[in-house]
């Protein structure tokens, strides 16, 4: 468990951030402190405002009276509200603020039911209660919470599921330690369903993944390949095979990552803060840079895949804040790749003029594909970094292409 402590002046603030959740359906109150409440017992801001100032001495010595703290239970620790209530109550009265005025929201907004405590921290007589050594202090006691209710130690689990994540540089050397370093931060950081979402979150870092099958003394064989990419989505360098990196990134490993981070989706409601984001912003973008952008300012990388002709074939979305993966089409069918391919066509005609024309100047550079920016840009490894696994985005063949598809086959038995 993680206790996070903010002080700060503004009581508004503090209380606007948590009422938006509540308005939001993403949070709601779970109890109060010695709060003057309204008689029907609902929470408003000026009403909570109002009770805060009530019990604020006028004369301040420090310039930051509120504070504001979260604590973060371990994602796999499934919590009742009497329980997170009575954590919050604990941790409080540990702390040395038990007999302050404060408030206890719990918020659901992402993977894990977690809890916000706004409150007073100075005394009748504006003075600032003991904070000494107050974030040491605040660790002591989530330890011994954690051993109390039997929790996961989420602090050393948090530092251990998600480190530094990195793009490998293949000219700064030591090639195989950065895609190792990459790769387990990215299959444990983040969160995704598919073999293609995997490969396209890799594929950000400039990382190529790949499925390899075979036999070995007669027994099938199934594993996975990584290899660096420069800047234009080519390989570079020599494989690594995933058993020089551990069995943490294998086959294996990744298969039951994506079952995991499938159930972690749908019981956590991962998918909703992504699709309102993408929802609003294909609403608000006047063309599909500004809609990139837009993505990107909210923490989210979008990653369009193209085929020779320009088409919009594969949308995924990297959301940085929820940390999962999403194929377009797993957020509904308004969002799927032929979508974007419609929205964006006038767009995607004038890319492939331009293509055309850099082909006529530039003949040996061929583009396969286009990632936005802010993302590795990959450009001819997609191809075959990306086939077979697109989780429903790809098109289906239209009539004249399996006329074509027919005449070549017919074309092949007469010779």
């Amino acid at each position: 468990m993680v206790a996070k402590i903010s002080t700060g002046s503004s009581l508004f603030g503090a209380l606007a951030y948590n009422q938006d959740k509540v308005d939001r359906k993403e949070a709601e109150v779970l109890f109060s402190n010695k709060m003057l409440l309204s008689e029907d017992g609902r929470f408003s801001i000026g009403g909570c405002m109002r009770s805060f100032e009530m019990q604020m001495p006028v004369q301040l010595s420090t310039k930051k009276p509120i504070l504001h703290i979260s604590i973060n239970p371990h994602p796999e620790d499934v919590l009742t509200d009497q329980q997170l209530a009575d954590i919050a109550r604990e941790y409080m009265q540990k702390l040395g603020y038990g007999e302050q005025p404060y408030l206890v929201y719990k918020h659901t907004d992402i993977d894990r039911r977690h809890i916000h405590i706004v409150g007073l921290r100075v005394d009748e007589n504006g003075r600032p209660l003991n904070d000494r050594f107050e974030h040491r202090r605040s660790k002591q006691i989530t330890r011994e919470l954690e051993r109390k209710y039997d929790l996961h130690p989420a602090e050393r689990r948090e530092r251990a599921e998600h480190p530094e994540l990195k793009k490998v540089d293949y000219a700064a050397g030591d090639v195989k330690h950065q895609i190792g370093n990459t790769v387990k931060a990215a299959c444990y950081g983040y969160r995704f369903q598919s073999f293609g979402e995997y490969r396209a979150l890799l594929a950000a870092y400039n990382v190529c993944a790949e499925e390899v099958k075979g036999e070995i003394n007669g027994r099938p064989y199934q594993g996975i390949v990584y290899s660096a990419m420069n800047g234009k989505g080519e390989k570079v360098g020599n494989p690594v095979k995933a058993s020089r990196i551990g069995k943490s990134v294998g086959y294996e490993a990744v298969q039951r990552r994506m079952e995991r981070s499938g159930e972690a989706i749908k019981n956590g409601k991962l998918k909703e803060r992504t699709r309102k984001i993408v929802a609003a912003a294909m609403q608000t973008a006047h063309n599909r840079q500004e809609f990139e952008q837009e993505l990107k300012r909210q923490g989210i990388d979008v990653v369009f895949r193209r085929n020779d002709n320009g088409r919009i074939y594969g949308v995924t979305f990297i959301d940085h804040d929820s940390r999962v993966v999403l194929n377009g089409s797993r957020l509904g069918k308004e969002y799927s790749a032929n979508v974007f391919n419609d929205l964006y066509s006038d767009e995607r005609k004038t890319d492939v003029r331009q293509e055309q024309s850099t082909h006529q100047e530039q003949p040996d550079f061929t583009p396969k594909a286009d990632i936005v920016s802010g993302v590795a840009s990959v450009v001819g490894a997609f191809g075959g970094l990306f086939g077979g696994a697109s989780g429903g985005d790809e098109p289906q063949d239209t009539a004249s292409q399996k006329r074509k598809k027919k005449k070549k086959k017919h074309t092949r038995r007469i010779d």
